[in-house]
């Protein structure tokens, strides 16, 4: 196990203009978890469930190797749920509702061989928790976080600690905003890296992603799908990807995280063309390979850096 995958194991109800799914699994760590299991890492899971979280899902969490001694199990209480509907442009969604039940006032224990991943990704989730964890983890390589506008409103002191501990921040433009209290991104970032992480992840859904390290910038544009299903949990597997490249690889050169960026679109990209963890789970390498190569096609160009006269 060399890539920690913390969040939450969850059963959600999407809706979207194309229909509805019903009661799938989904949570963050699942879709970090299964991006990172597809790029050659070796992922485990810190999170709760209930007695009511089916034998199956787990099942098609160990199918991909993912390993699942850091979920604690609570045989009476009940999963955590989320229930959401997305408006046209299926950017914009509202939550319908949203029940804790066994993470309310969970305490995250890691296993022994937990407390040695090299690699850590902090899925979106009450700060305090995301410092619990890492309080737990000895001298990891690096450390992605994810968070959102609700934690920066309301626990807003534990965000900023925890942001010292972390190495890269995966966020989205209007949270770099919020956060930074700057509208334009370069301010926005460096104010961002001011409060601790040294590289940060501006994640743009249809209009692509942005790694900002020192003073280097690099683009990844999203490839152009011809359906959009389902957007929910693409962040997590585009940050599940991102990580279970640099794991899977051992190299955290800028350089390496600008293919990292590459190979966590494209599994971003996958997620979207069905509801929940369908299409995720049902991957193969020779479907990654080939997505990849789109990517490529889209950015690769021969240019004349001379005048031509």
């Amino acid at each position: 196990m060399n890539l920690l995958a913390f969040g939450s194991l969850a059963f959600d109800q999407v809706e979207t203009p194309f229909g509805k799914s019903g009661k799938i699994l989904g949570g963050s760590a699942t879709y970090i978890a299964m991006a990172a299991a597809h790029e050659g890492a070796e992922p485990g899971i810190v999170s709760a469930v209930g007695g009511d979280f089916p034998t199956p899902h787990m099942a098609a969490l160990r199918k991909r190797h993912i390993d699942l001694e850091g979920v604690q199990i609570r045989k009476d209480e009940k999963t955590f749920f989320w229930s959401v509907r997305y408006h046209n442009d299926m950017n914009t969604r509202d939550t319908l509702e949203t029940q804790l039940n066994v993470l309310g006032g969970f305490k995250p224990v890691l296993p022994e061989n937990y407390r040695h991943a090299r690699y850590v990704v902090l899925g979106n989730s009450d700060p305090e928790m995301q410092s619990q964890v890492l309080a737990q983890i000895e001298n990891p390589e690096l450390v992605v976080l994810d968070t959102m506008n609700y934690w920066m409103d309301h626990s807003r002191p534990a965000l900023l600690k925890v942001l010292k501990q972390v190495d890269v921040l995966a966020i989205n433009d209007e949270e770099g905003r919020q956060l930074s209290g700057e509208y334009a991104l370069v301010k926005a970032v460096r104010k961002i890296r001011g409060l601790g992480p040294r590289i940060v992840l501006i994640k743009r859904g249809e209009h692509g992603a942005l790694l900002f390290h020192e003073d280097a910038v690099f683009f990844a544009p999203a490839l152009p799908l011809e359906s959009v299903f389902d957007p929910t949990g693409a962040g997590d597997a585009f940050a599940g990807g991102f990580a279970g490249y640099l794991a899977a690889t051992d190299n955290t050169s800028f350089e390496n995280m600008r293919r990292a960026v590459i190979h966590g679109s494209a599994l971003a990209s996958f997620t979207v063309e069905a509801f929940g963890t369908e299409k995720i789970e049902s991957l193969t390498g020779e479907m990654i390979e080939v997505r990849l190569r789109e990517f490529l096609s889209l950015t690769q160009v021969d240019i004349a850096l001379e005048k031509q006269l």
